[in-house]
């Protein structure tokens, strides 16, 4: 309608305007005028307060550095004009945090780093669906790394798997922050390609992967997936072993001698993605905005430097296609929980 209007009035042609009973050309031009300048104006949304970027683990955990990284970038560039903050909202298996999203119902000033997590919490009956938010962008992928403690009788993945397959209560498993998220399938999977009852796991679930990992370091679990990251840091500092990889190939540097499942014999990839949506009812002008400033902040040499340090994949999505992403996504996901025995019974 905008184009329509425009050439219209600059033109002069009215021969139109008879579709518009009852409308003089007066009208109809004054009409045209505040469509136009109604759609400028949404074009030209940018954030008018402080931005609050919410996160739904403790600080240091993968969600949280992703928002700090986001909130250092485009805060020192200036690619954002007011304050950003980070607020962290923990429980729930991330519950907590997006009913808090939601109390800020079509406001572009509240984003908050989504997962994976999202989709199976929802699918296993522990929290809202994704179709209750708006999606903005993907940001990255990632995989996961199988950690043991350095003097662990558990001597590689293969190891792993094989005792599990005789006692499956013999080994217990440190997850943050719920089951059927990715960090519990990175050790699911290659226990259901083989066979194993994957209900019949001792699992243990805990707020944040530090808290896990602090289980495991007392003895009080055996074995935590975590993200390449912090598996990097624990590793060159010989807090942990590390036992396999989540990736479809290899990882590089600190990592690049950690075998894949695949290479073990296991013929799986678990990935998680983390993207940024907001709550629900995100006018399309806040939307189309948040893509571009966080399409702007992906081509900062700082984030790609971050990826690579973190082990991230980049794999930028916009708004529509993370939709279809996810829409995909959900169903693969379903199929794999309910295999699992994890899909909620409602």
């Amino acid at each position: 309608m905008k184009k329509f209007c425009d050439s219209q009035v600059a033109t002069g042609t009215h021969a139109w305007i008879p579709a518009f009973a009852g409308m003089t050309v007066f009208g109809f031009i004054v009409f045209c005028f505040l469509s136009i300048n109604t759609t400028v104006h949404a074009a030209d949304w940018k954030p008018e307060k402080p931005v609050e970027i919410v996160v739904n683990t403790v600080p240091g955990n993968g969600p949280d550095r992703t928002a700090r990284v986001i909130q250092g970038i485009v805060q020192d560039k200036k690619q954002i004009e007011v304050p950003v903050v980070i607020s962290n909202k923990v429980g729930g298996g991330g519950a907590v945090a997006y009913s808090y999203l939601n109390t800020r119902p079509a406001d572009g000033h509240t984003l908050i780093i989504s997962s994976k997590a999202l989709l199976s919490n929802h699918i296993a009956g522990r929290g809202p669906s994704y179709t209750e938010f708006t999606p903005v962008a993907l940001l990255y992928t990632e995989y996961m790394l199988i950690t043991v403690k350095p003097d662990s009788p558990i001597l590689n993945g293969k190891d792993l798997v094989e005792r599990v397959k005789k006692n499956p209560s013999s080994v217990s498993f440190g997850i943050a922050t719920s089951l059927g998220n990715p960090i519990h399938q990175s050790v699911a999977a290659p226990l259901r390609a083989e066979g194993v009852d994957i209900k019949s796991l001792k699992n243990v679930v805990f707020n944040a992967g530090s808290a896990s990992l602090a289980a495991m370091m007392g003895g009080h679990v055996d074995v935590v997936p975590v993200t390449g990251a912090l598996a990097s840091q624990l590793s060159a500092s010989k807090q942990v072993r590390l036992l396999a990889a989540s990736s479809p190939r290899r990882l590089y540097g600190a990592l690049a001698d950690v075998p894949t499942w695949r290479e073990l014999g296991y013929d799986v990839v678990v990935a998680q993605w983390r993207g940024v949506m907001g709550p629900k009812g995100m006018p399309e002008a806040q939307v189309a905005y948040w893509e571009r400033a966080l399409k702007r902040m992906t081509e900062a040499d700082e984030w790609k430097r971050d990826l690579e340090k973190n082990f991230w994949v980049a794999e930028f999505m916009g708004a529509r296609e993370v939709r279809q992403f996810m829409d995909n996504d959900n169903a693969a996901l379903r199929r794999f929980l309910s295999e699992l025995g994890l899909t909620d019974k409602k």
